[in-house]
């Protein structure tokens, strides 16, 4: 049996998607991890952390808050994350999760000058990167994203590996087994679908194109592939042939 990974849920996604099981059940089909393979802690509802950390990594998921709110729950996820990371244990954040690293380990997070990203959006690398987490990606993949927020200013040591035109921190390594994305890589077509639907109204009044992102949607297998990437990365960690 293999070591289980854990996600820590920060959120819920929009209402129109919440039959649908949400964050954790998505990275866990996207990433490829067996049913028993995972544990979910919410801490959005104030479920609390561990002391010990018999896992194979740690994934944090999106959600509708803002790191800006500083919610308690947050604060105190913030300051853990910061330990287990020191810890070296593989951590993986996505989209607020992705910020709150960010924010835990003293760098800048508040709302993008650029407005709103929503829909599927080209991503960018770093080719000059060795990085082992995008090994053999493309320079240019779509991936989905829905976010207001942004990190601004990178914590020290941390590493920009790839952007968007609208988000210059679209992939970060903040340690040797710590990475954010500021996309969502567990996203589907239909859910991407969904959020831009359910932000419509609010797309619509910042003078966004929503013909267009909807008709822009499209599959993004290589960013899916990196939860995959990221849970082989880990095991191999566990193994020592990292």
């Amino acid at each position: 049996m293999h070591t289980p990974f854990l996600i820590l849920q920060t959120g819920e996604p929009v209402p129109e998607l919440r039959r649908h099981r949400g964050f954790p059940h998505w990275i866990r089909i996207s990433g490829d991890i067996p049913r028993d393979g995972t544990d979910v802690i919410n801490v959005a509802n104030g479920e609390p952390l561990p002391d010990r950390v018999p896992y194979a990594g740690i994934f944090v998921t999106g959600s509708p808050a803002m790191v800006t709110d500083r919610h308690a729950w947050s604060e105190s996820t913030a300051a853990w994350l910061r330990e287990r990371i020191a810890q070296g244990i593989p951590t993986l954040g996505i989209c607020y999760g992705h910020q709150l690293i960010a924010h835990a380990l003293g760098g800048k997070v508040d709302n993008n000058p650029a407005g709103r990203e929503i829909g599927t959006v080209e991503i960018t690398r770093d080719m000059q990167s060795d990085d082992a987490l995008l090994q053999g990606l493309p320079e240019h993949f779509p991936a989905h994203a829905s976010h207001m927020q942004s990190v601004l200013t990178l914590p020290p040591g941390a590493k920009a590996l790839a952007r968007s035109a609208l988000e210059p921190h679209q992939v970060v390594r903040y340690a040797p087994m710590c990475w954010g994305f500021q996309f969502h890589p567990e996203f589907s077509t239909q859910i991407t679908r969904t959020y831009v639907k359910a932000r419509a109204e609010r797309i619509l009044e910042e003078g966004g194109d929503l013909d267009m992102l909807l008709s822009t949607i499209r599959s993004t297998p290589d960013a899916r592939g990196l939860l995959r990437r990221f849970v082989q990365l880990a095991q191999q960690r566990l193994l020592g042939t990292t």
